[in-house]
């Protein structure tokens, strides 16, 4: 008999070669494959709610995976894998789901945030969650931009090549500019974040767009350059900005 198990993970992307499994490289699936297949003494197979890049964090990736009833039960589980992975990889919780449950295609929406560094030079405590951004950035014009992206368009124009996606309709139900960034030291100082909540976004969207917008917000390109990406067929040519910034903050169902 087999369960179908579902579970959030959190893991600093710094050190992975991103989320899917490749040969001869280190990526956080392969790593829970490897540490689910040992105890399991049998192949285990994880799905994520999303592939995230070399790099790139999550504070609440989604996993799921059939497990033998007769293995570990899920809440020792969850803290087998932790040791086992520890320090880049923490399981925060393991639970029974429903049969049809699948933690990439029963999602209805996900959670990003973005964090900016607006220091001259990169902060040694954060400077592996943060883009450090040296130059003055018009406040007023982010908030506009960000208030231009929501809503339910087609997002073809900031999709990357290399993206699979059928439909590049996307709704972006909020974006949102906050002071704070997402990992800091105590004494952080001119950390700011963007937070992204749609329906689904295309390969590196929420990169491109950040990156589009930081372009624009430090003078280098007009606004309504926004507005030419929005109605570009695709795929993205600007300003990508780097994977260290990210974080998929979480996974709705």
């Amino acid at each position: 008999m087999e369960l179908n198990l579902k579970g959030v993970v959190r893991y600093d992307g710094t050190d992975f070669a991103g989320w899917q499994v490749q040969p001869n490289a280190r990526t956080v699936q392969g790593a829970l494959e490897t540490a689910l297949s040992r105890i399991a003494s049998r192949a285990i197979r994880v799905y994520g709610a999303g592939r995230t890049d070399a790099g790139v964090h999550a504070l609440g990736q989604v996993i799921s995976f059939r497990w033998p009833a007769d293995k570990a039960s899920p809440d020792r589980l969850a803290g087998s894998l932790s040791k086992m992975l520890a320090p880049d990889v923490r399981v925060e919780t393991i639970e029974e789901a429903p049969p049809d449950f699948h933690a990439q295609y029963t999602a209805t929406g996900k959670q990003y945030a973005y964090t900016l560094s607006l220091n001259p030079m990169p902060d040694p405590f954060s400077a592996r969650y943060a883009w450090c951004v040296p130059w003055k950035l018009d406040f007023d014009c982010l908030g506009r931009l960000a208030e231009r992206t929501q809503g339910r368009r087609d997002f073809a124009g900031f999709r990357s090549s290399g993206g699979n996606a059928g439909s590049t309709t996307r709704t972006l139900h909020a974006v949102t500019i906050r002071q704070g960034g997402v990992v800091g030291p105590c004494d952080a100082a001119g950390l700011w974040r963007i937070d992204f909540h749609g329906d689904g976004f295309l390969y590196k969207m929420v990169r491109n767009l950040t990156g589009t917008f930081v372009e624009i917000a430090r003078g280098h390109a007009p606004e309504d350059r926004l507005a030419a990406l929005l109605e570009s067929s695709g795929p993205f040519q600007g300003q990508s900005a780097p994977a260290r910034g990210l974080v998929l903050v979480a996974v709705h169902y």
